[in-house]
């Protein structure tokens, strides 16, 4: 993990507020403009309707609210959401991360696209590896929900695909920069070609905000999950394109399965202890 944190020094984890090198402007598109389903989106299921229509893909993708910070997430199942270890990882008395995680009832899952949730979810558990609550190699956790959200689209994590290089990646999150405008809202950011693949993470220059950590990192065009968004060296502007780093689902298939038989009903000191390996 030690090469994949040497590429992290100057960068800043997505639900912070610190800054750092930007290159040049590149325009953010706002969710809405999201091409329509295709055959490569993950189908709808049909039953409960809820309060307004969801009937849009990127629905998928919803904010992880924490008294002391705010981060995106991507309902994978029904009843789990996928986000940053970092997100859910307890804080030191001068802020740091720690190994150990939040109390699952501190967190609440906001539903909902725009600035106010029109519904929120409890959190019945907090499952991650022992690795990544700083970013970078293993900042992948999922959140078990009180209850299933029938009638909501749900995202295809790609745990049998390793990220290439070349390959186009953009960020989806609720994050907001300084010089945002308005408050905020679900935007798919501008990303582009992953530039490399190391360990568990992979690089790109991508525009990312606070409160972007934990969002999806989808394939161009699709809600195809190749990873969450960790660090970026972020500035004020929301349309600035800089180094970001992104956590890899694949290498960490083990923190989803143990999140599905937890949901189901297994007790967590029935399963093998998480690696990173």
């Amino acid at each position: 993990m030690s090469h994949t944190r040497n590429l992290l020094l100057s960068l800043s984890v997505a639900a912070g507020g610190m800054t750092g090198c930007a290159e040049a402007p590149m325009p953010v598109r706002a969710a809405s403009d999201l091409p329509p389903a295709g055959e490569s989106r993950v189908p709808m299921r049909i039953g409960y309707v809820p309060p307004v229509r969801v009937d849009r893909f990127d629905e998928a993708v919803v904010r992880v609210s924490h008294p002391d910070t705010s981060c995106s997430g991507t309902l994978i199942e029904p009843d789990l959401v996928l986000t940053a270890h970092h997100c859910v990882a307890s804080r030191g008395p001068r802020g740091e991360f720690l190994p150990s995680l939040v109390d699952p009832n501190a967190l609440r899952i906001e539903l909902g696209g725009d600035h106010f949730a029109w519904d929120e979810v409890r959190i019945r558990a907090v499952i991650a590896p022992p690795c990544g609550e700083r970013g970078g190699d293993g900042d992948v956790a999922v959140l078990v929900l009180s209850r299933k959200l029938v009638g909501f689209p749900t995202a295809k994590l790609l745990l049998d695909h390793s990220p290439e290089r070349g390959e186009t990646v953009d960020p989806i999150g609720f994050g907001r920069c300084t010089y945002s405008r308005g408050p905020s809202h679900r935007y798919l950011r501008e990303g582009g070609p992953i530039d490399e693949v190391r360990g568990g993470a992979f690089r790109l220059q991508a525009a990312v905000c606070p409160g972007d950590s934990g969002g999806p990192a989808v394939q161009r065009g699709t809600m195809r999950v190749l990873g969450v968004v960790s660090m970026s060296a972020m500035d004020a502007d929301e349309s600035t394109r800089s180094t970001s780093i992104f956590s890899r689902v694949d290498r960490f298939r083990n923190v989803v399965s143990h999140a599905r038989m937890i949901a189901d009903g297994t007790s967590a000191s029935e399963l093998p202890p998480l690696s990173c390996e």
